[in-house]
């Protein structure tokens, strides 16, 4: 999420035409072309965010800047060379960290929240104790992930709350 990222096209010589097909979670397809006897690119519906990495007849690598949830999706390079067709395809999955926030409730119990994290964070305590676990689905495909605990045997001490996730694990503590 946010970092930009390279996709690779077989590298052969030779190349006759490249062409990236791009279906993304949002929007419409869109495509990049380029033509070695003309030495054209064409891009119907691509934004500016996507782009070949360099010149085409060097790399035909594709670029996405500043990768988001909306680029999620399939992206199929397909390279025409004096040798034959080949093609490569990548399914585009994007992580998005959790933000972590540790409070106590009106009843002076502990909640931790993992807001806006892809895919859902799993959110647990330190200590084995009771808790209640909600999860919140967005739009975006994020997923907010609530936990309370609920039957607190550390009265007057450390609360300590742990948070998994592909992107990276935390832990917090409070004391309610």
């Amino acid at each position: 999420m946010g970092n930009n990222t390279v996709l690779s096209c077989p590298l052969k010589s030779n190349i006759t035409l490249v062409t990236w097909k791009i279906s993304p979670r949002v929007g419409g397809h869109c495509t990049l072309g380029y033509r070695a006897d003309t030495n054209q690119t064409d891009r119907t519906n691509c934004s500016d965010s996507m782009n070949w990495k360099s010149r085409p007849d060097l790399d035909p690598a594709l670029e996405i800047q500043q990768v988001g949830v909306a680029q999620e999706g399939n992206y199929t390079c397909e390279l025409v060379t004096t040798e034959g067709s080949f093609h490569k395809t990548y399914h585009l999955t994007v992580l998005v960290p959790p933000r972590l926030r540790l409070f106590c409730d009106a009843q002076g119990s502990p909640v931790c929240e993992a807001a806006a994290g892809k895919p859902a964070a799993h959110v647990s305590w330190a200590l084995g104790s009771n808790s209640s676990l909600q999860e919140e689905v967005h739009d975006s495909g994020t997923v907010t992930v609530l936990n309370r605990l609920t039957a607190c045997g550390t009265n007057g001490s450390n609360t300590t709350c742990l948070v998994f996730h592909p992107t990276g694990n935390w832990s917090e503590s409070t004391d309610c």
